[in-house]
Order: structure tokens, then sequence, then C-alpha cells
């Protein structure tokens, strides 16, 4: 596993987040941000959207965006950027969007069953879709995200990727 690969893998050395305003912080921080939102309309229903995009220039720009979705009333949002060195080849960045997506989503999961949220829905969307050269990579990442217990959602459904993350990819 590569250094930078390393970061996703606990809360503590995840980063900054940045929410729409541009204000930075922290995973705690976001979450408990994702929890006052929730809390502010204990009625309605809500689902985690996690989903990653990526972007090459002289390096590659990964953006993992989190969307809480008030369905039918709105959604907030943040995101973390990382650079990395290019990658070898398109399948091995779609493989490490979905990786990244992964690991916030499983670290989201876990808080969210700490705080008595278990049972809420947390999706990942695919930078993926039936079009294009990555439509040979569907199976294999749907069954990376689905094995891990999340649902999946592809192209033109994976908004949380294709709009919210990439809209961060380009800055």
């Amino acid at each position: 596993m590569s250094p930078a690969a390393a970061r996703f893998f606990s809360e503590e050395d995840l980063g900054e987040f940045v929410s729409p305003t541009d204000v930075r912080i922290s995973f705690d921080d976001m979450f408990g941000q994702i929890m006052s939102f929730m809390h502010s309309d204990p009625e309605a229903e809500y689902s985690i959207i996690v989903g990653s995009d990526s972007q090459m220039k002289e390096r590659i720009c990964f953006v993992t965006a989190v969307i809480v979705h008030r369905r039918g009333k709105g959604a907030r949002y943040f995101y973390h950027r990382q650079y990395h060195r290019k990658m070898t080849s398109l399948r091995q960045q779609i493989f490490y969007e979905t990786s990244l997506s992964l690991h916030l989503a499983g670290l989201l999961a876990g808080r969210l069953a700490e705080n008595g949220q278990a049972s809420l829905d947390v999706e990942i969307h695919l930078d993926v879709g039936r079009r294009g050269e990555t439509r040979e990579m569907i199976r294999e990442v749907v069954g990376m995200v689905t094995g891990s217990g999340f649902d999946a959602k592809i192209k033109p459904d994976s908004f949380g990727a294709s709009n919210v993350a990439d809209r961060h990819t380009k800055k």
C-alpha cells in the first residue's frame, strides 16, 4: 500500500474536508455537521452518498465527496482533495477512486452506527457508465462496493461522483 493510500484508513489521518463555503474542517467536524443537519429535521428521510472522481493534469487530483441527502428537501456536501503522481492506466485510476470512496464510506458507516444511525443508507457513486472507456470495469467496481455492504450507483445515477466530486477536481 502506498503512503498516500494509507491516509484514508483512519479518521485522524484524513486531513481536511471542505464545505461548499470553502471552510476547511476535520472529519469529526464534518460528521458533526452531518448529524446537526439530520437533527434539524428528524422526520425526514436521509441517505449518505460518497463519490470520488479524478482529473489528470501534471498530477492527478482525486476528490471524494460526502453528501447528506434529505430526500425531497435538499442536501449538504463536503469534499476531500488529494494529489498523486500520474497513474499508469485509467483502470488503476478508477479502482483507486473506488477504494477512496469505500474507505471513507466505511468510516462514516462505523461512526453512524456508533451514533444510533446504523440503518441509514450509505450509497457509493461510481464514475463508471455503460458508455465510454469505463464500461468494461462496471462489474468489478460494483462488485467491490456491493461486496463491502454498500449500495452502488453508476452513471447516469452517480451524481455524487460525476457532478459533485467532478466539480472540485477542476480547481
